[in-house]
């Protein structure tokens, strides 16, 4: 399938621009942060948990257990960026993995990156999607990437959905489609917002890191207390 020119997304999809203050609205804000070696466990746990139908629409076939190990193995931190939503319990609810070609796709044409999307079936329609993208964007932008592209199936409809409200130019052949968005440039404010939510995500990872380490020391309490006091209790007469 050839490459289409992307259209240029209308200015309300410019997910830099909002005011950095916006990110501070519970209402509104999910804490994403950056996914690193460290966490290919997670990624791994996160993948295997999905549905042979949910896999099937990520990878584009039914990915087996093995064949998602070996993707999760694959993951070059270093040259790609992955994005990840916990959930309070630390679990690895929605992850988003923007693959950068390390040479050009197009000659002569600016530089792309590929977005790929999971999120979990307990975790569906809270937006989560939908905030990867918008961060995805963020970040691409910042680092002069000119354009985002997803290549999907074709019946993957809520993430083709998501595409053509940034205002994505969506190519279908088949059973796939493709979709290219062209970003904006970076601006200090779209600087300002990634560092600023990167930095709060962080702040709520450790807040829920913290809390999941006393409620694990409140419930050993709680079994030490009961076993006190079966052993305190009267022999039967």
């Amino acid at each position: 399938m050839s490459a289409p020119a992307p259209t240029e997304p209308p200015e309300s999809a410019d997910a830099g621009a909002r005011s950095w203050l916006a990110t501070l609205r519970p209402a509104r804000w999910v804490p994403i942060r950056p996914l690193a070696q460290r966490h290919r466990r997670r990624i791994l746990e996160h993948l295997l948990s999905l549905s042979e139908r949910d896999r099937y629409l990520r990878f584009g076939y039914a990915a087996s257990d093995a064949q998602v190990q070996i993707y999760a193995e694959r993951l070059d931190f270093h040259r790609d960026e992955l994005l990840g939503i916990f959930n309070r319990r630390l679990e690895l609810v929605a992850m988003a993995h923007l693959a950068y070609d390390p040479a050009p796709q197009r000659p002569g044409k600016p530089a792309m990156v590929e977005f790929g999307v999971s999120v979990l079936a307990q975790a569906r329609g809270k937006g989560m999607g939908q905030r990867l993208f918008d961060r995805a964007i963020l970040h691409a932008r910042n680092r002069g990437v000119g354009t985002l592209f997803i290549h999907a199936l074709t019946e993957n409809t809520p993430m083709l959905r998501i595409a053509r409200k940034a205002g994505a130019k969506v190519e279908r052949e088949g059973s796939e489609s493709e979709a290219w968005l062209r970003l904006p440039h970076d601006t200090l404010s779209s600087h300002v917002d990634e560092a600023v939510e990167r930095h709060l995500a962080e702040v709520d990872f450790e807040l829920k890191r913290h809390l999941r380490t006393l409620r694990r020391w409140r419930d050993r309490l709680r079994r030490l207390k009961a076993r006190l006091r079966g052993t305190r209790r009267p022999p039967a007469a």
